[in-house]
């Protein structure tokens, strides 16, 4: 017996037995195969002393996700000078605590964040293929399709308060400024851009001439902003969003970015040019997942450290 339009079972058979291992392998191995990704950024002054900074983004936790818990946690051995958490910790309502917990060993050093969209409102079940569809269509969150409704609030309020009281800066939509080993470093941030919360009107005028180094920092990593922040002048914009394309081709990588970004671009280190400006650009393909699409393929998990180091 041959299966319909001549294809033998047996081949069927083994194509099904093929994916059904690929998917075991992307749910059950990948996606919790966290990595470390280091970079090293030269922008910082002449003479002065490398920063590590820990980016961590894309959390997505889940209650019960012990294994991802612990190796956030671990991350505070290597002691970076500071933190920055480029957004969507959660994608679960009852993980705050969770969330909390894991990120608190490395809430014991300075940091800044800013928020996406799946820290205010709890994921949708989705087709994967719709991203292809509106990457085709040119559509990219709130810039083309209609506004969410009927989602899930999620309780973001407690997990900015204790971001709070360990001292990290909240960026959205605003600047601030730390001190470390008697460098100035000023961050400018911009909440999230994939739901067009995105102000850059209120945070523009460009790096502060009295800081060593400027820094903008946003979740979704959409041209408008990179624009922004390159034109403006700063050295470096750290986001996150893409996940790296979660599902990637291996020897050709990723099909989708979730924002107008090319996929060339959709995780490490690279450049963004505006005019006769060039900004370094350092997308974290983050640790978790949709919860609805726990898989990665291609695109361990990961978080990045940093070195920022002297100009050559």
């Amino acid at each position: 017996m041959r299966a319909r339009f001549g294809v033998p079972l047996k081949v069927t058979a083994v194509g099904a037995a093929v994916g059904a291992a690929g998917l075991a392998y992307a749910a059950g191995f990948e996606a919790r195969s966290f990595r470390l990704r280091r970079v090293t950024v030269p922008v910082l002054p002449h003479g002065a002393r490398p920063l590590r900074v820990l980016q961590v983004s894309d959390i997505h936790m889940v209650s019960g996700q012990r294994k991802k818990r612990a190796w956030l946690q671990s991350l505070a051995g290597l002691r970076p000078d500071f933190v920055v958490n480029t957004g969507d910790n959660l994608s679960d309502p009852e993980a705050v605590p969770e969330v909390l917990d894991a990120l608190g060993p490395l809430m014991e050093f300075p940091g800044v964040y800013v928020f996406g969209s799946n820290d205010y409102y709890g994921p949708k079940l989705r087709n994967p293929a719709r991203y292809l569809l509106e990457k085709a269509q040119g559509k990219h969150g709130l810039n083309g399709n209609a506004p969410a409704v009927g989602v899930v609030h999620n309780p973001w309020e407690p997990m900015r308060d204790a971001f709070d009281e360990a001292g990290w800066l909240n960026l959205s939509n605003t600047r601030g400024r730390l001190t470390l080993d008697g460098l100035e470093l000023a961050f400018t941030g911009l909440d999230d851009p994939h739901i067009k919360r995105d102000r850059y009107a209120e945070v523009q005028g460009g790096p502060e001439t009295s800081a060593d180094l400027s820094i903008g920092v946003v979740h979704a990593p959409y041209l408008r902003s990179l624009d922004a922040f390159t034109a403006d002048g700063y050295p470096l914009v750290l986001a996150g969003h893409t996940h790296g394309g979660q599902l990637c081709i291996p020897f050709y990588g990723a099909l989708v970015t979730n924002c107008d970004l090319d996929t060339d671009r959709v995780k490490g280190l690279s450049t963004h040019t505006v005019g006769d400006r060039r900004a370094y650009l350092h997308v974290s393909a983050g640790c978790g997942t949709n919860r609805y699409t726990p898989v990665r393929f291609a695109c361990p998990p990961e978080a990045t450290l940093l070195t920022l180091a002297p100009k050559a």
